[in-house]
Order: structure tokens, then C-alpha cells, then sequence
């Protein structure tokens, strides 16, 4: 199950090993054990620039995530890449009275989620049921972290 990590982001150093364990624990638990996942943490202007590129939008977001064609061969599986801005992450955990920790926990999850099809942009309904699948990986995943995921 390899996760592979690129920091880009400035400012405090993060956690990478622990950022690895947890996305390799979401991929398990999702029985996506075998995949692979590229994640990218980067500041807003990078973020920004992916999100006009991609979603045509000028601004900076939390979180995008780019999933890839599955493998019709059998060998392993690129799930798609995740990208984070860390300076989104750091501004809404402070926000909401989190750790860092815990805000990027769940921008992991939830662009996991995208990468598996999920779209809270859809309906509704498919919001609760993508809202319902983050909680339940928090829970399983996250344990006492979790305090930012529910």
C-alpha cells in the first residue's frame, strides 16, 4: 500500500510519518489496501492555481483530489492524488478550536472519499451519505484525534 508524501508547504515542519500511518490506515480500512495514493501538502497559491486550472475556480481550497483510471491489468492501482494547503488547514483548525492534527486527518478523509466517487456537491443526499462515510472512518481510523472529524 504505498503513500507516497510531497511537502511542499512552508512554515512549521509536519508530521509525515504520522500523516503515512493515517492515510495508510484510511486505504486498509477502505479495503483500498493495495492502492496507491499521492498526496501533496502545499500552500494556498499552489492550491489556488490547481483549482482555477481544474475546477475553474480563482481561489484557494482546503482540499482537491484528482482520482485516476483504474488498472484493468491486475497490477497495482494509482487511487488518485489528494492535494491539502496546509495554510487552509492551519486557518480552519484554528477556526474550529482543533489541532492541526486533526484538521489534516480530515481533509485526508474526506479527499480520499472523492477519490472513491463520493460527491457532496451532487445532492443532498449524496452528502449525508459522504458525511456518514467520513464519520464512520474517523471513528475507525482516528480514535481520540477524531475531535475535528464528527
Amino acid at each position: 500500500m504505498p503513500v507516497d508524501i510531497v511537502s511542499r508547504a512552508r512554515g512549521r515542519k509536519l508530521p509525515l510519518r504520522r500523516i503515512k500511518r493515517t492515510a495508510e490506515k484510511i486505504l486498509d480500512f477502505l479495503d483500498e489496501s493495495e492502492s496507491e495514493l499521492s498526496l501533496a501538502l502545499v500552500g494556498d497559491t499552489a492550491i489556488a492555481k490547481l483549482n482555477k486550472k481544474y475546477r475553474r475556480k480563482a481561489k484557494a481550497t482546503d482540499v482537491l483530489s484528482f482520482p485516476a483510471e483504474r488498472a484493468a491489468n491486475g497490477g497495482p492501482m494509482l487511487l488518485g492524488d489528494v492535494v491539502i494547503s496546509i495554510d487552509k488547514a492551519r486557518e480552519q483548525a484554528r477556526a474550529g478550536g482543533w489541532t492541526l492534527a486533526q484538521e489534516i486527518d480530515r481533509l485526508l478523509i474526506h479527499g480520499v472519499v472523492h477519490l472513491l466517487g463520493y460527491d457532496h456537491e451532487r445532492s443532498p443526499k449524496d452528502a449525508r451519505i459522504m458525511r456518514a462515510l467520513e464519520r464512520k472512518i474517523a471513528r475507525a481510523v482516528c480514535g481520540k484525534r477524531r475531535a475535528a472529524l464528527l
